[in-house]
């Protein structure tokens, strides 16, 4: 086949065939399309979109790539949760030993870090030793006696979404609906999930902005993959500033430990409580939500969940001891306040600069080939609805590069939105989507 055709048919609007999708992912895998007619392609989809049927066969297109897993032996519904890409966002760090010590197997794969959002992969490996690379059958194994995995796509697993995904990352081709529609269920499909949990950003971290974006791309969702045989739902959630006050990979797994611990801040526990109700409703473990959210509350409380993420980072070579003795970690290297520039309340906190300030102190990618700094983020001290002094500290930044500190200091006051009076605080959970349609969610987490 010859690319530039297909490239030129998406450019002019065209429909492709699913023979032609399934040429140029098989081509690019193999290496005989290279990155630039790839980066060609995808950009002609952002601007240009897929039809339904297309979107279905670049999915399959992905999920034939590489192996599809075999979960069969493992009793129970295995059901898996998936983010569409937050800032502050780690909930799935959380969630995967809350809902596994529910006893619902939780096989996830996860990403990592997608334009101004954080990757859980990258969360992970900012654990001494945690190795996100697992075969096949330690996935499996690891599921079968501990109840969840996280692991990234291997050589053999979603290869042509795994290079994709990279690529869509530095070549401004993310926010595309049927691109992170593959992207995500191909991954489900392939990790042999029987049920699914999608969160679903709204708001300006979101890589749709605006709210019936965001109900399509939540729709598109749940029909495919409930098409693929994997029964899905969406909660629709709050982005218009970040998840939590940690912003960054390590700084955000020790905010994931402090809510596994039973503490850590409520808009955290809440989005994952109610995530995690939907989880135990469509993995046969309790009937309703508000069950869920009683059982999910316990097992925090009593550390049942702890101990399982415990157990995870073990099974995975993570250094144990840092999780529990956090503080020994040393920081980064320039750890500066940045200060209220006037008395007020805040009016709002845009997750979309934050996100993209976290990513020039080093906590993501701007190259393909960038390493991530484990350390680098923000730690949010003020957050939409609270009231502030002048020179009070807004937040605290951490990076490796002092050449940025300057910089970013600026950024992070233009950040944040004041008012004279109090402002009201965006919505947890906007709504729930599943295959019939939309509705509120049935139970307050809080």
């Amino acid at each position: 086949m010859n690319p530039v055709l297909m490239i030129e048919k998406k450019r002019d609007g065209g429909a492709l065939s699913a023979e032609e999708i399934s040429g140029l992912v098989r081509g690019y895998v193999s290496g005989s399309i290279p990155d630039y007619q790839m980066s060609a392609f995808l950009m002609a989809v952002v601007l240009r979109g897929m039809d339904d049927t297309e979107m279905r066969a670049m999915t399959e297109a992905f999920v034939a790539s590489g192996d599809v897993l075999d979960l069969s032996s493992i009793p129970g519904i295995k059901v898996d949760k998936h983010s569409t890409g937050g800032v502050g966002d780690k909930v799935s760090l959380i969630l995967a030993p809350l809902v596994a010590s529910a006893g619902v197997p939780v096989p996830m794969m996860a990403g990592r870090g997608l334009g101004h959002t954080g990757g859980t992969l990258d969360k992970l490996e900012s654990i001494p030793g945690f190795a996100t690379r697992l075969s096949e059958d330690a996935f499996v194994k690891q599921v079968a006696s501990l109840g969840c995995a996280i692991m990234g796509q291997t050589d053999r697993l979603v290869p042509a979404d795994r290079k994709i995904y990279s690529l869509r990352d530095v070549t401004g081709t993310v926010p595309s609906l049927p691109l992170i529609c593959s992207s995500i269920l191909s991954k489900k499909k392939a990790e042999g999930a029987d049920a699914l949990v999608l969160d679903v950003k709204l708001g300006r971290g979101a890589f749709f902005k605006k709210r019936e974006e965001t109900v399509r791309l939540a729709k598109s969702l749940v029909s495919l993959g409930n098409g693929l045989g994997i029964q899905t739902v969406a909660l629709l959630t709050a982005m218009d500033q970040p998840l939590g006050r940690a912003v960054g990979n390590w700084l955000e797994v020790r905010e994931s430990v402090d809510v596994l611990r039973g503490g850590g801040p409520k808009d955290v526990r809440d989005v994952t409580l109610a995530l995690g109700a939907e989880m135990l409703v469509l993995g046969g473990k309790t009937s309703t939500h508000r069950e869920g959210i009683v059982v999910l509350r316990k097992l925090l409380q009593s550390g049942a969940a702890y101990d399982t993420f415990i157990r995870m980072v073990k099974a995975q070579g993570g250094d144990v001891s840092v999780i529990e003795n956090p503080e020994n970690v040393p920081p980064a290297a320039f750890g500066v306040t940045v200060e209220s520039p006037s008395d007020g309340w805040v009016a709002g906190l845009d997750a979309f600069a934050v996100g993209k300030i976290s990513v020039g102190l080093g906590a993501g990618r701007v190259r393909k080939e960038d390493a991530v700094d484990p350390f680098a983020g923000i730690v949010l001290q003020k957050k939409t609805g609270d009231l502030v002094r002048k020179s009070e500290t807004l937040a605290v930044i951490a990076t490796n590069k002092e050449a940025v500190v300057e910089e970013s200091k600026i950024r992070m006051i233009g950040a944040y939105q004041f008012s004279p009076k109090p402002a009201d605080v965006q919505s947890l959970i906007d709504c729930r989507i599943d295959a019939k349609g939309e509705s509120a969610f049935p139970f307050s987490p809080a």
